[in-house]
């Protein structure tokens, strides 16, 4: 059975699969796993999906099951090499003892993960191993959409009755994973997707290591939604971080944008809503964002039972019902009782009625009138201000660069003296009809991003093969190792096949076989050429 590796659909002994366009000529570029490496004898491996500085995902074929999955592989960027063809990876003798310090960390993040399986809002861990000196996780494989194209597709963002289905069992996860000691720190938009059944599904995974400044690994942050702590050096991570991303996440599903990014919060903490979107939502959900996204950790949500009652009852409400509770509840001394009045109330039950039931109006008038000036006043000068949906704020500080168009070899050699840039090369390359082979056609973040953290920043390439049609160069009258290198660099390959001819000497090539000059071929062909043995002698001819 032949396996695309773009899909792990069977496609037979063809190149380029029917379902999914994959071409399985391709190679997966180092220091990735090869495509087609088989692990502990079971999994089939294809191509990947995503990396980060600690650790790459690829789509896999579990050959026991029939099923597709996904392996994660241990791949701390800069303390190991594994060059292209190769799967076992060399670590670095200076760094052994901290990749085998962060390993034993990673084994022990997923082992936790793997004994979370009944949370809805958890991916499957399905099985943990060693090999190739370093660790595997596979997870399960879910037909899912990403959360940035389901609120797209939902016109931008979501209502709140909506979303909060959707975000409490993420909560409930969060809440697991820390009782547990361990925690997410990336929750953003990129890292949730929707499952076919209407779930929400938690992805990309990483230790603490990967999710802050000033360790081994190549840190990556989300912009908007990572918390202010998180871009110090070493600063301990816990529940109140992973809050701040919930809520910055939460943020981006009911109003279709990010908060600001941390450092730029620090400067100016407020929080920016168009008028229309806060008429839109409860009160109390936007107090709870604000309570939730505050850039000091003292003042933020401290737990999630908290950030869950916060979201689920309307503060002003619960306020007036406690008073009127506690007032209701008031012990009266035998002694202190008046004689009834004609109703049959004491002038006491009275007073408490009356005193409960102004509080209640004047309760319900404060929510009336702070649904219509939701901001006004609220939690204590909170940061959160309402603009116009057209307002935007001109960003001046450094930015990604453009990439795109430049040779890629270039720009490596370029940026090996900016230690605050890791340039990742995409696991496969593509075809492209407007960029020449070699060249970066695109990149991600794109050019112009605005670099609005401190440390490295992570860039993704993918880099033009060329054309995927090629021209078939002259080569009547070359050497054959002159048409050889003229058809190799169409990224064609060649072979030859001798024969007499009148007209080229010996060693000279006399064309292509069944193909002529100027004819189209698919990049990686293997064409025929015709090599000339020179004149027939009469003797050559006799035999």
């Amino acid at each position: 059975m032949s396996l695309c590796m773009g899909c792990m659909q069977e496609i037979g002994n063809k190149r380029f699969c029917p379902s999914c366009g994959f071409d399985n000529a391709e190679k997966q570029q180092a220091p990735f796993l090869p495509y087609g490496t088989v692990l502990l004898d079971r999994y089939l491996i294809g191509a990947g999906i995503d990396t980060n500085g600690e650790s790459a995902r690829y789509l896999c074929y579990d050959r026991q099951t029939g099923e597709v999955m996904i392996c994660c592989e241990f791949l701390p960027i800069g303390l190991f090499n594994r060059s292209e063809g190769e799967t076992a990876i060399r670590i670095n003798y200076e760094n052994r003892v901290e990749f085998k310090r962060l390993r034993d960390e990673f084994i022990t993040y997923y082992k936790t993960l793997a004994e979370l399986r009944e949370l809805s809002a958890l991916l499957n861990i399905h099985n943990i191993f060693e090999e190739n000196n370093t660790v595997y996780v596979i997870e399960e494989n879910e037909d899912l959409i990403p959360f940035e194209e389901y609120v797209k597709r939902s016109g931008g963002l979501l209502e709140w009755d909506i979303a909060r289905p959707l975000f409490m069992p993420v909560i409930s996860a969060l809440e697991a994973l820390h009782k547990r000691g361990v925690g997410h720190y990336a929750i953003s938009p990129k890292n949730l997707y929707i499952t076919s059944s209407g779930k929400l599904k938690i992805t990309g995974f990483a230790t603490e290591n990967e999710r802050k400044r000033g360790t081994p690994l190549k840190s990556q942050l989300f912009s908007g939604a990572a918390a202010p702590e998180q871009y110090e050096d070493n600063f301990p991570l816990d529940d109140i971080t992973d809050i701040y991303g919930f809520c910055a996440t939460m943020f981006y599903a009911l109003t279709g944008h990010l908060p600001k990014s941390a450092p730029e919060r620090l400067k100016d903490s407020r929080l920016l809503m168009s008028t229309n979107t806060v008429k839109r939502l409860p009160p109390h959900v936007v107090s709870a964002l604000a309570n939730g996204l505050q850039v000091e950790r003292e003042n933020r949500i401290t737990d999630f039972d908290e950030l869950r009652s916060q979201l689920s009852v309307a503060h002003t409400a619960k306020a007036i019902q406690d008073e009127i509770s506690r007032t209701a509840s008031m012990t009266i001394s035998r002694a202190d009782v008046p004689a009834k009045e004609r109703n049959g109330m004491s002038k006491v039950s009275v007073i408490i009625i009356s005193a409960a039931a102004t509080v209640l109006v004047l309760g319900i008038i404060g929510v009336l009138w702070v649904m219509q000036n939701p901001l006004q006043g609220f939690f204590g000068g909170s940061p959160v201000e309402t603009v116009e949906p057209t307002a935007s704020t001109e960003w001046t500080g450094p930015v990604v660069e453009n990439y795109v168009g430049k040779n890629y070899d270039e720009v490596v050699k370029n940026i090996a003296s900016q230690p605050e840039i890791t340039l990742l090369r995409a696991y496969s390359d593509e075809y492209s009809d407007e960029y020449k082979e070699g060249l970066i056609m695109a990149q991600t973040p794109a050019a112009g991003t605005k670099i609005d953290q401190e440390g490295t920043i992570m860039i993704s390439v993918t880099v033009s093969k060329g054309s995927q049609m090629r021209e078939l160069p002259k080569i009547e009258g070359q050497t054959l190792d002159q048409a050889a290198s003229a058809i190799a660099a169409q990224g064609l390959l060649a072979s030859a096949e001798y024969e007499y001819n009148d007209k080229f000497a010996e060693g000279r090539v006399v064309g292509y076989k069944n193909k002529n000059v100027g004819d189209s071929v698919e990049y990686g062909t293997n064409v025929t050429i015709i090599v000339s043995k020179g004149k027939e002698s009469s003797s050559s001819a006799a035999e």
